[in-house]
């Protein structure tokens, strides 16, 4: 039986927010959890992988958690893991026909990160951890934050890499998503000879430690800011 969500307006409208805010960054799949970590180093060699591999895996997260969110009630709960992971599994066989099919240099240049999104512990975590336990809207907002965040992050350490690997900014957008990309596609340093090491999986470690060093820095400052208008709110008060 299908659960429909009966919160009140405000309340839905507040938990929609903290869904939105805990998938892009709160909560954020990369920058807070630290998972997938191999396909991010491995792929994100360029922006134009790092979208193309987010976007199929958030495809699957909204998916798997739409899927698992209308079974949840005729799914046994001894069984929920393994009947998540033949969904997950199924989306992912899906997707990777796909885009053999009609992104064919994608595919070959993503290879084997596309199969392995199954066993990509973000998705299976969001299905048990809320899918299988929250009405339908919420589920696929939360598989859709998630997804969102996972890609931006993947596609912002791509750029980042690529632009000082190789001066180029989504190189081949092209001719590895499709015609429509070719306008993403830009040279930022003209006659650049690059850095390989940045290119390489070594640069990968090093870049994703300054982002995650200025994303903690960040929030740090955000508390400080924080504190610092409470307390003044409570003075004023007294």
């Amino acid at each position: 039986m299908m659960h429909h969500d009966t919160q009140p307006p405000a309340a839905a409208a507040h938990r929609n927010r903290q869904i939105w805010a805990a998938g892009l960054w709160d909560n954020n799949i990369i920058l807070k959890q630290s998972l997938a970590l191999c396909p991010l180093l491995a792929v994100t060699s360029s922006a134009t992988n790092g979208l193309g591999l987010g976007l199929a895996t958030m495809v699957v997260m909204v998916a798997a958690n739409l899927l698992t969110s209308m079974a949840k009630g005729i799914i046994s709960k001894a069984v929920r893991i393994p009947a998540n992971i033949i969904i997950i599994a199924t989306l992912v066989t899906l997707i990777d026909a796909l885009l053999n099919a009609w992104l064919h240099p994608l595919h070959k240049v993503l290879g084997l990160f596309i199969p392995l999104i199954v066993t990509n512990c973000a998705i299976l975590g969001r299905v048990e951890s809320f899918a299988s336990k929250s009405a339908l809207l919420p589920s696929m907002l939360d598989g859709l934050a998630m997804g969102l965040g996972f890609t931006w992050v993947l596609t912002m350490l791509g750029g980042i890499r690529e632009v000082i690997g190789s001066g180029t900014l989504f190189a081949n957008a092209s001719l590895l998503l499709g015609q429509h990309f070719a306008f993403l596609e830009t040279t930022v340093i003209p006659e650049y000879r690059g850095l390989l090491l940045v290119i390489l999986p070594p640069g990968g470690f090093l870049i994703l430690g300054a982002v995650l060093a200025i994303k903690q820095k960040t929030e740090q400052v955000l508390a400080e800011r924080r504190a610092i208008a409470a307390a003044a709110v409570t003075g004023a008060q007294s």
